[in-house]
């Protein structure tokens, strides 16, 4: 499937409280915490129209508990897909276009903090967020791409958004390299 890029849509956060409602009864308390992440979570930020959810848990084995529930939210169940120590999910639309992806995590560890630091960073880094978004924009304009293709395209820019972010997270508040 080839990846489209839009300009930032207000309607975003909406659709994000929707999910998070959806999750909240499909998950229970296996779920200790819902966040909206990833480009569709930053103002003004141009982003595959594809709602990126963290879920914080205390427990992966309570996640893979709730798979049931999960499917009969509407979710496909994709276990670590790749990423040990995560639980990963999708919700399509009945067109089969992609809506949300759902990236769970043990809460407070790296990987669960880092998405919330890339997002933060880029709500507090205007311009940051700017380049980024004229990256993704650029990658798509060249020519079409499937999502791997295109993830490695932007790959090396997000590695430079993330050492920013996470030093800015440390408290260095280091000056952005964009």
């Amino acid at each position: 499937m080839t990846v489209v890029v839009v300009d930032y849509d207000p309607g975003w956060p909406a659709r994000f409280t929707g999910e998070r409602k959806r999750l909240q009864r499909a998950l229970g308390d296996a779920a200790a915490r819902i966040e909206h992440v990833g480009s569709t979570s930053v103002p003004g930020l141009a982003a595959k129209p594809v709602i990126d959810i963290l879920v914080g848990t205390h427990d992966l084995s309570m996640l893979d508990g709730r798979n049931a529930e999960m499917i009969a939210a509407g979710f496909q169940v994709r276990g670590e897909n790749g990423i040990c120590w995560r639980r990963y999910y999708r919700r399509h639309a009945p067109d089969g276009t992609r809506l949300v992806h759902v990236h769970a995590y043990l809460e407070g560890s790296e990987d669960f903090r880092r998405h919330l630091v890339f997002r933060d960073y880029l709500h507090a880094h205007p311009a940051s967020a700017a380049i980024y978004g004229q990256h993704k924009a650029a990658i798509v304009a060249a020519g079409p791409l499937g999502r791997e293709d295109y993830s490695a395209a932007k790959a090396g820019l997000v590695a430079q958004i993330e050492r920013d972010a996470l030093a800015w997270a440390a408290g260095r508040r280091k000056v952005p390299s964009s």
